[in-house]
């Protein structure tokens, strides 16, 4: 029998599809959303959040719950409707599915009222510490595996009043809702344990000029509570010294940050032995803060990163360490808008950094806490070294939550301390 060519090479084509392995399926790509303020006074906090989602993404090798993430940032400026707008194209344009972000406090408490509107997407947010955006009115696609603001300040006052013995304080803070919420955990922990805070001024975000304020600060106090962040912070730090100040401080948790303990100038020395309470601990010697702080160190060159990461990156990094879990958690299963993915990253027990981080009810984290204390460390840096790590926090720091409630919204002057 003769075959001519035509036929041949169909049918050996044909053969060699059969004995040839199964192609492999096209991978899947899920669209992620990574949103920080790249820009203004918290521009370097941003920078350090996105350095935390890439070290995450890094860690999983960019894979999760059968999907490749492919990562789209955005950059808002701490103020809510900036970042509403980053989120919409986000969504709306970009075509992410899940959302990490946002930064800044109240652009959480405006995140958490557009997370409402869009019941097909998940939110996670990043280090947004604003006590309202999970305890009243949460919504129910929004979690939060970063404790807020007053749980960072849990501890504190407990500290300052036995062991630093200063029970009479004066404070100033930036004039908005995450200040607010930094200033309710302090002021009920310090009043708590009978100390004072005899004046509190309330600063705009952004300001430069802080000659008014340090000259109304009072004199006849044992310290100042200090809660600004960014180019606030050094800001203030500079103009105080040059004013003279000597006055001892107490320190929020973004202003002892390492934004600013790497500042340039003298800011940064102002803060030597202050104490804060906040989530992290630079030289905390747990193996999982050293694994951690060793990936941000290997994946970023010095001149592009912290010594140690930030409270920023930190927050980043467990969001989207959460985020990559509950994927596995369900293999990849987004159906009937994320529902069996909710209920996953509801009851994750997720390990971090600095310890195991469950969520609530109103899935927001409970966590461990630290105090510490602004010290010299390797080199002539600055870090904050750890004075004692308090058990996990709840949201309303041990309370029945009809009695933290009780309290009120977050404000200048809630709770009073006089």
């Amino acid at each position: 029998m003769h075959f001519t060519r035509s036929y041949v090479l169909p049918a050996i084509a044909v053969a060699a599809a059969m004995l040839a392995p199964p192609a492999l399926a096209q991978e899947k790509t899920l669209k992620v959303g990574g949103l920080a303020t790249l820009e203004g006074v918290f521009a370097k906090n941003g920078e350090d959040s996105m350095r935390g989602i890439d070290v995450a993404l890094k860690e999983y090798k960019n894979t999760a719950g059968g999907y490749k993430i492919e990562l789209i940032k955005a950059s808002s400026d701490a103020k809510p409707e900036t970042a509403i707008r980053a989120a919409r194209k986000l969504i709306e344009q970009d075509g992410v599915k899940i959302l990490i972000g946002p930064l800044s406090g109240s652009e959480g408490l405006a995140m958490k009222d557009f997370a409402k509107t869009k019941p097909e997407i998940t939110f996670i947010n990043g280090t947004s510490a604003a006590q309202d955006t999970t305890l009243r009115d949460p919504a129910p696609n929004f979690f939060r595996f970063w404790t807020d603001g007053a749980q960072w300040s849990w501890g504190l006052g407990e500290y300052v009043v036995k062991v630093k013995g200063w029970k009479k304080i004066a404070a100033i803070a930036e004039d908005y809702s995450f200040p607010y919420t930094l200033m309710l955990g302090f002021a009920l922990d310090y009043c708590g344990h009978g100390g004072k805070i005899v004046s509190r001024s309330w600063v705009p975000l952004g300001t430069k000029d802080y000659a008014s304020y340090i000259a109304a600060l009072p004199t006849d106090v044992d310290a100042i509570y200090v809660a600004l962040g960014g180019g606030d912070a050094i800001a203030f730090l500079n103009q105080y010294q040059q004013a003279g100040g000597k006055a001892k401080l107490i320190a929020g948790a973004i202003t002892v940050d390492q934004s600013i303990l790497t500042s340039k100038g003298k800011a940064r020395e102002a803060l030597l032995g202050t104490p804060a309470a906040q989530p992290i601990a630079d030289n905390d010697d747990s193996p999982a803060w050293k694994t951690f702080a060793k990936a941000y160190q290997d994946a970023f060159p010095p001149d592009q990163r912290f010594p140690t990461p930030s409270l920023f990156a930190t927050g980043y990094y467990i969001a989207t360490k959460a985020m990559l879990e509950g994927l596995n958690a369900v293999k990849g299963d987004l159906s009937n808008n994320h529902a069996a993915y909710r209920q996953a990253l509801s009851k994750l027990k997720l390990q971090g950094p600095t310890g195991e981080i469950t969520l609530d009810e109103n899935r927001q984290a409970i966590a461990p806490n630290y105090i510490t204390e602004v010290v010299e460390g390797p080199g002539g840096s600055m870090i904050n070294r750890v004075i004692k790590k308090t058990p996990p926090i709840s949201q309303t720091l041990g309370m029945d939550r009809a009695k933290f409630l009780a309290f009120g919204p977050v404000g200048r002057d809630n709770p009073k301390c006089n």
